[in-house]
């Protein structure tokens, strides 16, 4: 059917994952927009599920946003949804965002796209945290989710992890951010991928070996 087409990650997935802890059903909702209009739909389901089960249980369904750097700052429907998250009647018991801070939004720098210094800064009308994480720091990165969920399961509020990084590649097939950000794209081009970067911290403090890091390359290609 015309028009029928879309990314892969936009059509949504369902899977029962096996965790240490226990199982873990995971649904990601499928958004037919590159836009973030799909923000109050997770909300809504998410909310249907915990009204579906004990009230005790609630924090159990956790829903999780992921946002572009200037979606998240442009987006009316984001700070509606903001809104939203401390009211009886849509409250889902607190709401974790990561947002994909590459810099440059689609291809435009933040001074000519926002009036605020952050482009978490529409979630300070909640009164909730806000981590800014370097996007090379695994280490931080994972201290700082971890974090979120702490606050998230104890307080029962949204809470936002900025995850200040780069984009590699271009939006899509149609979008060539050197075009725009010729000088930030002639380093990004010179510097190595962060996987390879945190290889080399963890080789030279002798955390793994060549031969465990060629193991996990390859593991990680199977899948």
């Amino acid at each position: 059917v015309v028009g029928s087409g879309d990314v892969k990650y936009h059509n949504g997935y369902l899977a029962d994952l096996k965790t240490r802890d226990g199982d873990v059903r995971m649904f990601m909702v499928n958004n037919p927009s590159h836009l973030e209009s799909v923000d109050p739909v997770v909300e809504g389901i998410s909310r249907g599920l915990q009204d579906l089960g004990p009230k005790e249980q609630r924090n159990q369904v956790l829903p999780i946003l992921i946002h572009g750097d200037s979606a998240f700052a442009g987006q009316g429907v984001v700070t509606e949804t903001l809104n939203l998250s401390q009211l009886d009647g849509y409250a889902t018991q607190g709401t974790v965002h990561i947002i994909i801070n590459n810099q440059i939004g689609y291809t435009t720098l933040s001074e000519n796209a926002r009036s605020t210094r952050y482009s978490t800064d529409v979630a300070k009308m909640l009164m909730v945290p806000i981590f800014h994480v370097h996007g090379e720091n695994p280490d931080a990165l994972v201290h700082a989710m971890r974090l979120a969920y702490e606050y998230r399961h104890t307080f029962a509020k949204d809470v936002v992890v900025d995850l200040v990084c780069y984009r590699r590649h271009g939006h899509n097939e149609g979008d060539e951010p050197y075009f725009t950000q010729p000088q930030m794209y002639d380093r990004i081009r010179e510097r190595p991928p962060v996987h390879r970067l945190y290889a080399d911290e963890l080789m030279a403090e002798g955390i793994i070996s060549q031969n465990e890091l060629d193991e996990i390359i390859a593991e990680t290609n199977q899948c």
